[in-house]
């Protein structure tokens, strides 16, 4: 008797863990209904089946969690793990978590189609007033070409502003380099010998490149003769 029972445990959790598997699975494909560009005024027949299949699905789940709960309390206090009354208890939360998540993405559903209605009847007495009304047809055009140059002439005074900015930056720092420079100068001038001493410096620098240059010429030639 245990082991008939043990069985049709076996049997019934596995049924209940692939109806869950299944639940999970369709659950994707009725989520992306609520994700397109283009929602339908009225739900389409795939949307239909597919809620309905979902519904079915958690009906069989309830109907066979029922089962392994009238299983679970026909055995014998000491013969009942804690370990079953665990994954019973995990079927039954995952099963309200998912009639919950139907409830959930119904309404978002709902929400969505019922805003891209209005969008598009929003849309549809704009172009009816339009086509009722030529004249104001025309002044929206020439309202949003007006935007649109108002828009481009903004981008462009942008964009001179910067040009200007930079411009200021350029005169800013050039000014400062000529300031720098004429203060080197006039402190030049300023210091007694400071222009004799850079003289004789750059002088110094000469000679020592001329007497460099003569001795590599010098050896140079050497090199040559002694070949």
């Amino acid at each position: 008797m245990a082991t008939t029972s043990a069985q049709g445990w076996a049997q019934l959790r596995q049924q209940a863990r692939s109806l869950e598997t299944q639940t999970e699975t369709l659950f994707h494909t009725y989520a992306q209904f609520s994700a397109r560009s283009n929602i339908p005024p009225k739900p389409t027949e795939e949307e239909k089946n597919t809620e309905a299949k979902l519904q079915e699905l958690l009906d069989k789940r309830e109907t066979v969690i029922a089962q392994l709960g009238r299983l679970l309390d026909s055995e014998a206090a000491l013969t009942s793990s804690a370990l079953k009354q665990n994954n019973l208890a995990l079927l039954r939360d995952k099963l309200a978590d998912h009639r919950r998540d139907l409830t959930r993405l119904h309404a978002h559903l709902e929400q969505a189609r019922d805003k891209a209605n209005l969008l598009g009847s929003v849309r549809d007495d704009i172009s009816a007033y339009r086509a009722a009304n030529p004249e104001a047809a025309e002044a929206d055009y020439m309202l949003d070409e007006r935007g649109r140059l108002d828009r481009s002439h903004d981008v462009a005074d942008s964009v001179l502003s910067q040009a200007y900015a930079v411009q200021n930056d350029f005169a800013m720092q050039r000014e400062t380099l000529a300031n720098i420079n004429r203060r080197i100068t006039l402190a030049a001038n300023q210091v007694p010998g400071i222009n004799t001493l850079i003289g004789r410096i750059s002088a110094k620098k000469r000679r020592d490149g001329i007497i460099m240059g003569s001795f590599i010429a010098f050896c140079f030639v050497l090199f040559w003769m002694f070949m």
